[in-house]
């Protein structure tokens, strides 16, 4: 079986290590790295076959591993998945919106060709990303709209630039509307979608991202359409927040242990 690292153990990463642990996933957790280590040390209490935790995330992919899991943040893919990718270890990442910094994403991409190793990206929160990838020669436009409760979008970096509270916002409030590369970088932990639905088709600078703000929601929303030669995508996924941490959804940890269940098994795959 395949032996898997984890870089991050919060709210994504505990799902992640307890489906190895449970065997929904059949790999073995090896090595695990959090920033804050008592969460990493939870995490350990909450499994059977107990993972070493390393004092560094470089010493993470320095041991005997097969895959890296990053669950952590866009700058823990910036400061990491270069060190990752040359001492051999393919990678899997969540925080998808660092790969719109576009030296972040040459060097990774670069670093794939030399070392011959690869960068999974999951379908997170979304759905018909298999559809865009397979069209994007023939797209025209592609735009997401993200319906989030204030709550869930508290913290981001759009309220230090901005004049709304969002303890105040007491009916649907448009927050930003602009392209997927500015909106990464206001809402690193909300909007992670935009960049994998920006991926898969029209690039950061082409991809329109509309984001709003409902306190009457309990769902996050998000509602995609592409155009082109084609014909037109039309998707709306409602998703269950994450129980642990509102900002995420529960689909998005999902869509990570079904690609690392995917990568680890010998077995039929669906979808490209």
């Amino acid at each position: 079986m395949k032996r898997i690292g984890l870089l991050g153990c919060g709210a994504i990463g505990t799902q992640i290590a307890i489906a190895i642990d449970t065997g929904i996933i059949p790999a073995n957790l090896t090595y695990i790295f959090d920033t804050d280590k008592e969460s990493a040390e939870t995490l350990v209490t909450k499994l059977k076959q107990r993972p070493i935790i390393v004092e560094n995330a470089h010493l993470l992919s320095s041991n005997h591993l097969d895959l890296v899991v990053e669950a952590a943040s866009q700058q823990a893919v910036s400061d990491n998945a270069l060190s990752i990718l040359q001492n051999r270890k393919d990678l899997l990442i969540m925080s998808a919106g660092a790969l719109l910094d576009e030296s972040v994403f040459e060097i990774i991409s670069d670093a794939c060709k030399e070392f011959k190793k690869t960068v999974y990206l999951p379908s997170g929160a979304i759905s018909g990303l298999d559809a865009i990838k397979s069209a994007r020669n023939e797209l025209e436009s592609v735009t997401i709209t993200t319906i989030k409760h204030p709550k869930s979008l508290k913290g981001a970096k759009f309220f230090e630039v901005s004049d709304i509270d969002p303890d105040s916002i007491s009916g649907e409030t448009t927050l930003f509307e602009g392209t997927a590369s500015e909106a990464v970088r206001l809402f690193p932990k909300n909007v992670n979608v935009s960049a994998l639905l920006s991926l898969a088709g029209l690039g950061s600078h082409e991809t329109i991202v509309q984001v709003v703000a409902n306190p009457d929601i309990t769902r996050n929303i998000h509602m995609i359409e592409a155009v082109g030669k084609f014909g037109k995508i039309n998707t709306v996924v409602e998703n269950v927040p994450d129980p642990t941490n509102p900002k995420t959804s529960r689909l998005a940890t999902l869509s990570a242990i079904e690609t690392l269940r995917s990568i680890c098994s010998d077995d039929i795959k669906i979808g490209n």
